[in-house]
């Protein structure tokens, strides 16, 4: 090995021993915590199936007749088949924004999340940033709601940001076609309104978790902002 070899590999060893000593990011650590759930999900599906079978499969062969052995070759096949099914089946169904408006308080800012996680593949990748850092906030936000009143002003403007205001910015830009999302109108593109729209909505929440954390409600009752965002999209 020349010496050039050795120096690249020991930068090669220097650089991974960095990467494995970075703490990770709050998003990194967000993303790490669904994924975790998401096997947790998936595990526990599989256990109920299978508890199923292995049940029924006892109570037939003592109140109907004993398995035998191709009784026992078809439970096996059976708990096979439930095992890949639900390993492979996705842990939950993706809430729709209708679903928002009424979703309970408390649950609004995860089931945004969750919402906001499916529309990635939809969303230019500068923005993902964003995206990461909304979903953050939306985690630090949940708790801080579930002792808030429901018909509080508060609690109005806080579902007015999360569960109409974010989905409305996505939605809008989704509908704008592919080729236009780059086009400049009104000295910006879509993606750059996108993305002003999207550190809004960032920024407001951070407020409004400060403004929670110092119980300041009439504060953030009215506050009396608005996104002053306008984006493209079918007829708009």
């Amino acid at each position: 090995m020349t010496d050039v070899d050795r120096l690249s590999a020991r930068a090669s060893e220097l650089i991974e021993r960095t990467r494995a000593q970075r703490p990770a990011t709050p998003a990194e650590q967000r993303m790490r915590r669904r994924r975790e759930s998401e096997v947790v999900r998936r595990v526990a599906r599989i256990a109920i199936a299978d508890g199923a079978i292995l049940v029924g499969a006892i109570v037939f062969a003592l109140a109907v007749a004993p398995l035998g052995i191709m009784g026992a070759f078809l439970v096996a096949l059976l708990l096979i088949a439930a095992t890949l099914l639900f390993a492979v089946l996705p842990a939950g169904g993706a809430p729709e924004v209708e679903q928002l408006a009424q979703v309970p308080l408390k649950a609004l800012p995860r089931t945004t999340e969750a919402w906001l996680d499916t529309q990635r593949k939809a969303l230019p990748a500068p923005v993902l940033g964003l995206v990461d850092s909304i979903g953050v906030k939306l985690e630090i936000l949940a708790p801080q709601l579930a002792l808030l009143d429901e018909q509080s002003p508060a609690a109005m403007e806080v579902r007015k940001l999360v569960g109409e205001q974010l989905p409305e910015l996505v939605k809008g830009y989704a509908r704008v076609p592919e080729p236009l999302r780059r086009v400049e109108r009104n000295g910006l593109t879509p993606d750059q309104q996108l993305a002003q729209g999207l550190q809004v909505i960032d920024d407001e929440i951070a407020e409004m978790s400060a403004q929670l954390a110092q119980g300041d409600l009439d504060l953030l009752a009215t506050r009396g902002r608005y996104l002053q965002i306008k984006y493209q999209g079918d007829g708009e």
